[in-house]
């Protein structure tokens, strides 16, 4: 699966999601991932800044898995 993949199925899922590149901040955390709502829950929240847009993807596929969803179900 690949981001924009993970981002469709969070969209039909009811779900906000964001995927943000910042040039302006350091490696470590140039890129940031934002879900919310949704198939999450009502007030649901997360976020993560990681240095890469796949271990964004991964992080987000963690965390799904850890609150009981799954994209590949």
């Amino acid at each position: 699966m690949d981001v924009v993949e993970l981002m469709a199925w969070l969209a039909e899922h009811g779900c906000s999601a964001v995927l943000k590149a910042d040039g302006e901040r350091t490696p470590g955390t140039r890129w940031m991932v934002i879900v919310s709502g949704g198939a999450l829950g009502a007030g649901s929240f997360f976020r993560v800044d990681l240095p890469s847009p796949d271990a964004c993807l991964q992080a987000v596929l963690d965390h799904l898995e850890a609150v009981g969803l799954s994209p590949f179900a």
